[in-house]
């Protein structure tokens, strides 16, 4: 889908197509809109085709006639039962008369953007446009990670009670989440500090100041991520060996009962031989099998009562 915008009288607008100092947002196009953009501005088509890589890395490329900055976003993954973050490329692509970006989904970074959302935001101001996307999605960054953090919280309330598989799972997924944001943030920063060294940012002086705020609210939020990550990995170490020794603790009452299970067993195994019962102790008596069931039962609560006084049971 291609959809092009400009600033007119401080409103944005949206036009049927490309115009000198328009933005052109390319979400998931197809071969014929890449070929379209590439022909009019005279465009590479690898360079429109590196965010549909899903595995594309950060980074800026410099051409004569383009410049690419390559970013990493955050995403939701919808098709799970539960949210799973994950990140994807953006490129923004600054040409001599207007700024492209392309996604391969819908991002709530330039939606912003194309409802006219963001204060301060003109079409025509191309490096104060680049900081304002790379500030939204610092931003972003921040929001998901105070929502992964919610979240673990409650998935951590609810393994107190349940300690089921679907819990772990619950936190596995949110640790390979901040994974996913580590690395995206860590790569953004490298971008950010070569953006600090471009000739494109420097052409309004106010945007130098926007940069140096988008990088701290980068650092910000790979600090965040890092904190958060050590968090859900101290509390899934702390899980699985609550979850161990409470295995521990079944095994142990589970061998205690069969040992104590196993006397009566020995003893009437004993008298279940084919034996001459002359020899068998209380064969001659009519209450020798009563005395027997007793003395078996006396044993086996003798033995109980030894495993609870050496704390075997608790």
């Amino acid at each position: 889908m291609t959809n092009c915008y400009i600033t007119r009288n401080n409103y944005l607008e949206e036009l049927t197509g490309p115009e000198p100092g328009c933005w052109v947002s390319l979400v998931a196009p197809g071969e014929a809109e890449i070929n379209r953009i590439s022909n009019k501005y005279n465009l590479d088509i690898d360079a429109l085709k590196a965010a549909l890589d899903a595995d594309e890395r950060s980074r800026i490329e410099t051409e004569d006639n383009y410049t690419m900055i390559l970013v990493n976003i955050p995403t939701i993954e919808d098709e799970t039962d539960k949210e799973l973050y994950s990140t994807i490329p953006l490129a923004i692509i600054v040409v001599d008369d207007a700024v492209i970006t392309v996604c391969s989904e819908d991002t709530p970074i330039l939606r912003q953007f194309a409802n006219g959302k963001v204060r301060d935001f003109y079409s025509n101001m191309k490096s104060r446009f680049i900081l304002q996307i790379l500030y939204k999605t610092s931003s972003l960054f921040l929001a998901y990670l105070r929502n992964i953090d919610r979240k673990s919280d409650n998935v951590e309330n609810e393994l107190h009670k349940s300690q089921k598989n679907k819990e772990l799972i619950e936190l596995l997924k949110l640790e390979k989440s901040l994974v996913y944001f580590t690395t995206a943030l860590r790569s953004n920063e490298a971008i950010l500090e070569k953006m600090l060294r471009l000739e494109i940012i420097k052409k309004y002086p106010e945007d130098v100041d926007l940069l140096e705020d988008v990088i701290v609210e980068n650092k910000q939020a790979i600090e965040m991520a890092n904190i958060y990550s050590g968090i859900l990995s101290g509390t899934m170490d702390a899980f699985a060996s609550v979850i161990s020794n409470n295995l521990n603790i079944v095994m142990k009452v589970l061998s205690v009962i069969t040992i104590v299970l196993s006397i009566p067993t020995l003893i009437f195994s004993a008298y279940g031989m084919n034996m001459n019962p002359a020899g068998m102790p209380f064969s001659q008596s009519p209450w020798g099998f009563l005395i027997v069931i007793v003395l078996s039962i006396l044993i086996s609560v003798i033995a109980m009562l030894v495993f609870m006084k050496s704390k075997m049971l608790k």
